[in-house]
């Protein structure tokens, strides 16, 4: 919390404004004094240097403050020990004044009854918002079991009872990853008053992406402060109608509730929705930049069947792109809403989006890029400068091993669902409906994310290979891409051995697998998705052995029937068309 110290003189009687590039934000809509007031200044054209509280007498207050982001970059602080009265916020760039908010403490605040639209100050408040919720230190292991305590939880939520009604409490936030970013887009227009809109879409097919009827929109929150009964109307409706072709639709389509956008940074911010061409959906939040000794990061997060809500960073292995004629897939953005000639609430075209300042701009250039292309011009953006070999096989086999221990959590979950006696067995759907379907298979099985985990096994094994494909991307120090290749080979054998997980076998007790056991029974993970079968039959335990003796669970023969016919779409790792 910020003291009041360090106080200086400033021209209280100039005009407080925020005229460009720069807006602040305050939270709640209407502070109280001595109360705790957060404070976030948001940027579209580089970086905020300061923040500072102006009394009516003229004094300066610096603020303690938290950067973040860049485009947009923010800065945030939190005030607790200001008496009722009116100040001003300042935001400087070096000591230039970018922005001034006037802050009434004890009574009404500028921000209440603001008519507000979608344009580029609510998006860059968005994406500054997403990436403080999901802010945390790189090497952490940022995991929840729903979205509900990330938005419960003041300390990430800048929005946190921002109405002042206590409306957080007992809110329903439990989306799956279709609803994931939808979640997210409501909640913020619910807070801030603004509309929120979504389409009916088709599923699509194996010739054609899905395809989407008119967009509903919600102007509830656009009339003063809305309560959270109001939320959860439109919260209700919204994943009534969101599935996992919502996003998928195509490139080139209009009638969508996203729209794709240029592989470069200044287009890519938090809150961008990444679209895999089988259905699972994923929302940046948070690019870190390469430095000397870390290598760049492009941080997102989804959310699971389960409802759990992890952060996972860019790579092969997570962000999956294919060129497929059943989808559109890629990054995207919300298509922002505007008043026609009537008044009325329209979406934007694609063509009134290409050369729009006030939005992320259209463009098709994703359709036209091979996977390996796609992936090559990724690594350029994370790591513009390239990575030394064994720095990029470090961050590969990291992100395996983020993928490794989310299946644990998964694979525990569904043992935990038979400890707590729901029954003999869970129904095991047919054909590619074991990928999409509804209640406890798809709450336990784990299909997708086994195939993600296969294909990113293949990615790990394929590194050396792609030092000869792609040396652009590599520091090779003189070096030829052939001898690094052999060199990364034998560090792949050391580290592998060296990276371990641990497992709860049938009967509790935990086992212990390196990241080479996990390589090594790849072809059991075609499958090893069941929730019927025990954990260690979902671990790739072989009969006969100690690992195995204590697993007392086994799906049905016909079951197992569907799966070995079901077993190619794994090994080829490809999912079938609908």
């Amino acid at each position: 919390m910020t003291p009041l110290a360090q106080a200086d003189s400033s021209d209280y009687g100039a005009a407080c404004e925020e005229s460009g590039d720069t807006r602040i934000w305050v939270s709640p809509l209407n502070p109280k004094p001595y109360s705790a007031t957060k404070i976030m200044a948001v940027a579209t054209d580089g970086a905020i240097s300061d923040l500072s509280i102006v009394e009516s007498d003229g004094r300066k207050i610096p603020l303690p403050s938290n950067s973040r982001g860049g485009p947009p970059w923010s800065l945030s602080s939190v005030v607790d020990n200001l008496a009722d009265g009116d100040y001003r916020i300042e935001a400087r760039r070096n000591g230039t004044l970018l922005a001034c908010h006037p802050l009434v403490l004890g009574g009404r605040n500028a921000q209440e009854g603001q008519s507000l639209g979608w344009n580029l100050a609510t998006e860059a408040f968005y994406s500054a918002w997403i990436e403080e919720l999901f802010g945390a230190p790189v090497e952490e292991n940022l995991s929840f079991p729903s979205l509900e305590p990330v938005l419960r939880d003041p300390e990430r939520n800048f929005l946190y009872n921002h109405l002042g009604l206590n409306e957080d409490r007992n809110l329903p936030s439990t989306p799956d990853c279709a609803d994931l970013p939808y979640t997210l887009r409501a909640y913020f227009a619910w807070k801030v008053g603004l509309p929120v809109g979504f389409r009916t879409c088709s599923r699509g097919s194996a010739n054609s992406p899905p395809r989407c009827g008119s967009a509903t929109v919600k102007t509830e929150f656009t009339h003063g402060i809305a309560s959270q009964g109001n939320f959860r109307s439109v919260y209700g409706q919204l994943t009534n109608a969101v599935h996992s072709g919502s996003a998928r639709t195509g490139l080139d389509d209009e009638a969508t509730d996203l729209y794709p956008v240029p592989l470069n940074r200044e287009s890519l911010w938090p809150g961008t929705v990444f679209a895999d061409p089988y259905g699972h959906v994923l929302v940046l939040a948070q690019w870190v930049p390469q430095t000397a000794g870390r290598p760049g990061m492009l941080l997102a997060v989804d959310a699971q069947p389960d409802n759990s809500v992890t952060r996972k960073r860019f790579w092969e292995g997570t962000f999956l792109f294919a060129n497929v004629n059943s989808a559109g897939p890629g990054f995207k953005v919300f298509r922002p809403l505007a008043r026609s000639g009537s008044g009325a609430l329209r979406t934007f075209s694609n063509g009134e989006l290409v050369d729009n300042p006030s939005y992320a701009p259209f463009s098709m250039e994703q359709e036209n890029l091979t996977p390996e292309d796609f992936y090559a011009r990724m690594d350029k953006l994370i790591n513009p400068k390239g990575l030394q070999p064994k720095q990029a096989f470090d961050t590969t086999l990291d992100a395996l091993a983020e993928q490794v221990e989310t299946r644990v959590t998964s694979v525990e979950n569904g043992e935990s669902y038979f400890r707590k006696g729901h029954g003999s067995f869970i129904a095991m759907p047919s054909g590619a409906s074991i990928f999409e379907t509804i209640g406890p298979w798809e709450d336990f099985a784990t299909p997708s994310r086994d195939m993600r985990l296969i294909i990113a096994i293949n990615v790990l094994n394929g590194l050396p290979n792609k030092i000869v494909r792609h040396p652009e991307l590599f520091v090779l120090n003189g070096q030829s891409p052939q001898t690094l290749k052999a060199e990364i080979e034998d560090y792949q054998a050391q580290r592998l051995q060296e990276r371990r997980i641990r497992y709860i076998r049938s009967d509790g007790s935990s086992w212990e697998l390196s990241l080479a056991d996990v390589l090594a029974r790849k072809q059991a993970f075609e499958m090893a998705y069941n929730p019927n079968d025990c954990a260690e039959v979902r671990w790739g335990a072989k009969p006969g052995t100690d690992e195995y003796s204590t697993c007392r669970r086994h799906a049905p023969s016909e079951q197992h029937a569907k799966m070995e016919q079901y077993r190619p779409w794994f090994r080829d790792a490809r999912r079938p068309t609908r």
